[in-house]
């Protein structure tokens, strides 16, 4: 495929499965030259080992792991490809799948020999641009002034399609096989570990999460950060979720097939959390649990994002919140430097929670806010334990359509919300009584959560207050304009909070802590002179302007198209003004669409909210200038030319 783009190169390659035999049209493959590029003609020695009857090991570049299904084979990883010249022996015709643990290069650099015969190729979801787009990582990886230790210098040098992306915590078939995909990061941040039956035996394919017993494959992979055993940290959380699984065999990347799992993987943690202490003086997140507030209430402060678990007499439990694993690991994210990352959730501490206290089923999971820290496992809850979600209602669009606007820190997968409460709305769930109200501060987008647990009365904060008052007696509070902020916000909160007069906050971040009056009268205070500041420094009569940068915006944010299709794009104004504004909005978008009217004029009244919509339709002859690309809105209020200050960004 020499010359083509790799546009042309997509839609050129096959999604059905087709023969791994070699042909003779092939002859070129066999001597190491893969279309599209230059080969080095090196190819391993050996012949597939069997590990049971339908179950074979390839040492390639790595391992290269088959599993037969009659004349049929499923592969779990791929190495250089020269797998495929060894499948006739093993009665095999066909590959059905090729399913990827992570993307390094050993793992995967023969993947186009792959693609040339039309053998589907399934990758980590959080690592699929590594492979479907790895021009775009290699344009904008980060080379010198690096402090980010990452080693995603080992990605592939050019793009394969990808057909599957192998989402966390689900299951996939591969032709008779159902893989569990097992996030465990570690050696890499978007690692898995494949979890199936192969001849009545529980097989982990665990990549490079460790080498052997007691051994992992390298050290420099584990660092992420600039002096950082961030791998290390997240390895060894990773095998204590694999321990859970009880898998009877173990087939790494590298090294031998581990007989003894349990055992193996004990000894590897043992190890790794030796050497995390030294490097750190620290314990792994692993070594963290939850702990009782009160006989009804249990918190985790120690990851990222503090969840909250409220269990009934019964075992149901209300969980409010529950994210990201560690704040080493939402460090890790957040400093990911391709624009198609995104925080990873692990599940962490259910097991203990029934083990221990008590819990039988996750009943319902409230949202404090819609960040991400504090919800990416919502979806997880919903798949893997029928979790119920409910929410404040202004949170449910964002929700169930997460592409609509552009806020910080909002979870990429769609779900539905099961229940929505008006502000001030209290209900009964179990023995318990809650009321909900707004919250907003941190983001508009929050709630604060109002309840008595075991006779003390308990307000859920999220991320509106922090944990540990400030010297000066008041609480921390946490500000990002971005999320949707007017000048009042916080003060909002507080007053909340002074109605109610909790005895006790959970905060969205750190332990609970108690509190009094006084505290949160210093805070309205505080909170006063915070709105003080916004009125002196931005100019008169333009406050929240100056503070919300999406008081005009194109929704949906995120646009899905396609040539020869028809798209609904709304304008979207908050006024802060007391009077009504006169609006003009010209959509500035590829000059072959065709918008509708070219220009909406119309009027949002007075402290109030409208929304107006385009009309686009797309030829079908229209080429886009790339996969992803932004589109504008030019904007006139009430006479004034502001220019181009809201965009969309579109997706082919």
């Amino acid at each position: 495929m020499a010359g083509e783009t790799r546009r042309g190169f997509l839609k050129a390659a096959p999604g059905a499965a087709a023969a791994a035999a070699a042909t003779p049209a092939e002859a070129k493959e066999k001597k190491g030259r893969a279309k599209g590029y230059r080969g080095s003609g090196f190819a391993p020695g050996g012949a597939p080992r069997k590990l049971s009857e339908n179950l074979w090991v390839f040492e390639d570049t790595c391992n290269v792991y088959v599993i037969r299904e009659g004349s049929s084979a499923v592969l779990v990883d791929f190495g250089s490809g020269k797998v495929l010249d060894h499948l006739k022996e093993l009665g095999i015709s066909k590959v059905d799948w090729v399913l990827h643990t992570h993307h390094h290069r050993d793992q995967c650099q023969g993947d186009k020999l792959a693609v040339a015969r039309g053998i589907p190729i399934a990758a980590p979801a959080h690592e699929k641009h590594l492979f479907d787009d790895a021009e775009n990582f290699w344009r904008n990886r980060r080379v010198f002034n690096l402090y980010y230790m990452r080693n995603d210098f080992h990605t592939l040098t050019e793009s394969v399609p990808v057909e599957k992306a192998l989402v966390d915590y689900s299951t996939f078939r591969a032709g008779k096989t159902e893989f569990f995909v097992m996030p465990s990061p570690g050696h890499t941040l978007g690692s898995i570990t494949l979890i199936a039956t192969v001849d009545g035996k529980r097989v982990a394919f665990s990549g490079d999460l460790m080498h052997s017993a007691g051994k992992i494959q390298n050290l420099y992979d584990t660092q992420v950060n600039y002096g950082g055993s961030e791998g290390i940290d997240l390895g060894i959380f990773s095998l204590a979720r694999l321990r859970e699984q009880r898998p009877a065999m173990l087939c790494p990347s590298h090294g031998e097939v581990i007989p003894d799992p349990d055992t193996a993987m004990a000894q590897t943690m043992e190890r790794l959390t030796d050497y995390y202490r030294f490097q750190t003086g620290n314990r792994p997140c692993e070594a963290f649990r939850p702990f009782p507030v009160s006989r009804h209430l249990v918190a985790h402060d120690l990851t990222n994002s503090s969840f909250y678990a409220i269990i009934s007499d019964s075992g149901k439990a209300l969980f409010i919140d529950y994210g990201t694993i560690s704040s080493q690991a939402f460090n890790v994210f957040e400093r990911a430097t391709a624009t198609t990352d995104r925080m990873r959730f692990v599940e962490h501490n259910i097991a203990e929670l029934k083990r221990t206290y008590g819990l039988k089923s996750v009943d319902v999971a409230m949202p404090s806010h819609i960040h991400d820290d504090h919800m990416n496992g919502f979806p997880h809850l919903i798949r893997t334990y029928a979790t119920k979600v409910w929410c404040l209602d202004n949170m449910v669009d964002i929700f169930e359509n997460p592409r609509g606007i552009n806020s910080g820190c909002v979870v990429p997968e769609a779900f539905k919300v099961s229940r929505a409460f008006a502000p001030g709305e209290r209900f009964r769930w179990e023995e318990f009584d809650f009321e909900i109200t707004h919250s907003p501060g941190h983001t508009e987008y929050q709630m604060a959560l109002h309840t008595v647990i075991d006779g003390q009365k308990v307000a859920v904060t999220g991320g509106a207050f922090f944990p540990n008052p400030m010297q000066d007696g008041t609480l921390r509070h946490n500000l990002i304009f971005r999320n949707h902020v007017e000048n009042d916000s916080h003060l909002k909160s507080v007053q909340g909070l002074i109605e109610r007069e909790p005895q006790l906050i959970c905060p969205g971040h750190g332990r609970p802590y108690p509190v009094d009056r006084g505290l949160l009268l210093a805070t309205e205070q505080k909170m006063r002179r915070q709105q003080q500041f916004f009125f002196d420094l931005l100019p008169e009569g333009e406050t929240d302007f100056g503070l919300d940068p999406s008081w005009v915006s194109i929704y949906p944010y995120q646009m899905l198209v396609k040539a020869g299709s028809r798209q609904r794009a709304e304008i979207r104004v908050q006024n802060y003004r007391a009077r009504a504004m006169k609006m003009e909005v010209a959509l500035v978008a590829p000059a072959e669409w065709k918008v509708e009217p070219a220009t909406l004029r119309f009027e949002v009244p007075a402290r109030g909210k409208t929304k107006q919509a385009f009309e686009v339709t797309i030829p079908r002859d229209w080429t886009p200038p790339g996969p992803r690309f932004a589109i504008a809105a030019d904007v006139m209020a009430d006479g004034r030319y502001l220019g181009q200050i809201t965009e969309a960004v579109v997706e082919v």
